[in-house]
Parts: structure tokens; sequence; C-alpha cells
């Protein structure tokens, strides 16, 4: 292969295509829009196959399907309100409020429902975290490496061996997870070790998830929150196992994976067709101009004005988002709607 490419780039006329040459095309030639791009980037760098569904869901469009309706309906009525305005003397409906502001709400509702998913799809995309937590010397190393399958955290019988966070990154139930392995929670004098517990606090608190391995030590606040998990340690040292793991033996470990699986699972319900941050600061923009232009609409015809200007903003951050303009939307709309000029 090297071969054949290096007697091609001997000819004038050829040269090799850039990094990203052919998509970039793609988007200059109306082919993809952004973010399809974007999708396309997910679905390339995807591990586990949650990460691939939502990239080629991405990637085939349904975002720019769910953007392009929603425009559509948003230049419906900004020519309504624009119309009103310019041509009242002409054949347009006498009243358009109503119509508009049913438009603003419904789009609106579906925007910020959209973009109220960002959060969930961004950790399909980027990773869940769940730290394991608990007092020192009750096995969250072990339960690490076996959830691992390997040694990625030293163990041993002194408590306050882990003073940093180790952290494993692994596809659990077709998510990719990281797993946090953190310092036993407890107070203590020796400096290193509280240095240690203070992060592993902080980790902890951050975490999507959290794993609690018995009772967290004394004088160290990690709540436990809705999803979290607690389970009761060192499985195979007790004679009644119900609700127990041990990583030394194995036991309950795999009921901890369906367990941990299955709740990251179901907050995949409230995950979008929006993925990125950027996805979100322009579904943001788009409701926020929504929410004014209502409000203008309300005034009646003197607000009219602002709500054509609040109309076109969130207009505008639709064609941010798939990276696109058309300023001659609005025009084609009202000529094809109205007998204008007749």
């Amino acid at each position: 292969m090297a071969a054949i490419l290096r007697e091609l780039g001997t000819l004038s006329e050829l040269r090799g295509a850039e990094a990203g040459e052919f998509t970039l095309r793609a988007l200059q030639n109306g082919k993809l829009d952004l973010s399809q791009v974007e999708g396309l980037a997910d679905l390339i760098d995807a591990e586990t196959d949650e990460q691939r569904r939502q990239a080629f869901r991405v990637f085939s469009g349904e975002l720019s399907e769910r953007a392009d309706a929603w425009r559509v309906q948003l230049i419906r009525a900004v020519a309504l309100v624009e119309a009103s305005l310019d041509f009242a003397d002409e054949e347009v409906p006498e009243d358009v409020g109503p119509e508009v502001s049913g438009i603003l709400a419904r789009v609106r509702g579906e925007i910020s429902e959209v973009a109220e998913g960002v959060g969930i799809a961004e950790r399909v995309r980027d990773g869940f975290v769940v730290a394991i937590v608990g007092a020192p010397n009750v096995g969250k190393s072990t339960l690490l490496n076996a959830l691992a399958g390997r040694d990625a955290a030293i163990t041993s019988e002194r408590a306050g061996t882990t003073r940093d966070v180790i952290e494993v990154r692994m596809d659990l139930a077709g998510l990719p997870v990281t797993l946090l392995d953190t310092a036993g929670l407890r107070e203590t004098e020796d400096e290193i070790e509280r240095m240690g517990v203070d992060l592993a606090v902080r980790r902890a608190r951050s975490a999507d998830m959290r794993v609690f391995l018995g009772d967290v030590g004394s004088g160290v606040s990690v709540e436990l929150r809705p999803g979290d998990i607690r389970v009761r340690p060192k499985a195979d040292l007790l004679d009644d196992v119900s609700g127990a793991v041990s990583g030394k033996t194995g036991e309950g470990v795999g009921a901890l994976v369906d367990r941990i699986g299955a709740e990251l699972s179901s907050r995949l319900t409230r995950s979008g067709v929006a993925t990125r941050a950027r996805h979100k600061s322009a579904l943001d923009r788009a409701a926020g101009s929504l929410r004014a232009a209502e409000k203008s609409v309300e005034d009646g015809e003197v607000g009219y004005d602002l709500a054509a200007e609040h109309l076109r903003d969130s207009l505008r951050a639709l064609e941010i988002l798939l990276g696109r303009m058309d300023v001659e939307a609005v025009l084609g709309e009202i000529f094809s709607s109205f007998c204008i000029g007749k």
C-alpha cells in the first residue's frame, strides 16, 4: 500500500487527500450539514454499541430533520407577523396572533425537550463516571480489579493504601463507563492520606453514579443520591451473602454489573438527538428567543416588530446549529403563501 501511494504521489495531477477533506467537501456542497459531520466524527470514535447507535442517529440526519421541521414552522410564523406589518392591506389573515402563538409554544416546547437531553447524550459520547466509595480496607480496589478483569489498583491488608484516584475505562452494558477507585473515606492525621480523601470526596460528588461499599467513614459527608447503589462488602467473609459483593471471589460482581448497567441504561430515556454543548447552546438560544417572541405577540400588533426580530434570531440559532444560513427563506414563504403583488 505504501509503495502504491508513493507511485501515485509522483503523478502531477494527483495529491494525497487531507484529513477530513472528503467530509469537508460534502459539507461545502450541501451533502452533509454540520451536525451530521459531528455525528460522523462520533461514529468513527465510537467504542461501544450505544455510542455507535447515538452517533449514527445524528449522522443519519435525525437532528437535522427536527431542526428543519422547526425551521419550516418558524418561517411560517415570521412570515405571518411580517406580512401583517408590511402588507396589512393585502390578502393576509386579519388576526395572526393565535396561530403564531400556537406555533411558538409548540416549537419552543420541542426545542427545550431536545436541549434537556444533551447532558445524557454527552455522557453516552464521553462516558459515564462511576465512583466506588467506602471506608478504608473494605475492598474497593479489589472490586475495581474484578470489574476491570486485571490488576489496575494495588491491594493490601493495610488500610489507606489508595491515596490517588485510579481510573479504569470499560464497556458496561454497551455504555462507556469510567470506574473510579477512591481513597478510603475517613478522618486522618496523615497529610498525604487526607489529601487523597479530599480528592475522593470531590470526585465522588461529581460522579454520575456512586457504588457504596458498606458505610462511609465517620466525619466524611458523601450523600446517597437517587440512582446510587449500596452493597455490603467482603461477601467471602459473610455467612449471608444477600446484597453483598466480593471482588476477591467474584461473589455478587455479576449482579452488581447488571445493576449499574440497568441504572445507567434507564437514564438513556432522557437522551435526545443533540449530543454536544454547541448543540445545547444553539437550542437554548433558539428557545430563549421564542420565549421573548411569545411575550411580544401577547402585546398585540404593537409588539409584532419585536416578535419578528426575536423569531429571526431563533431561526439564526437553528441555522448555526446546522451550520448553514438562508436569508431568502422568509421572503419565499411570504410570496408563496399570500397573493401579494399580483
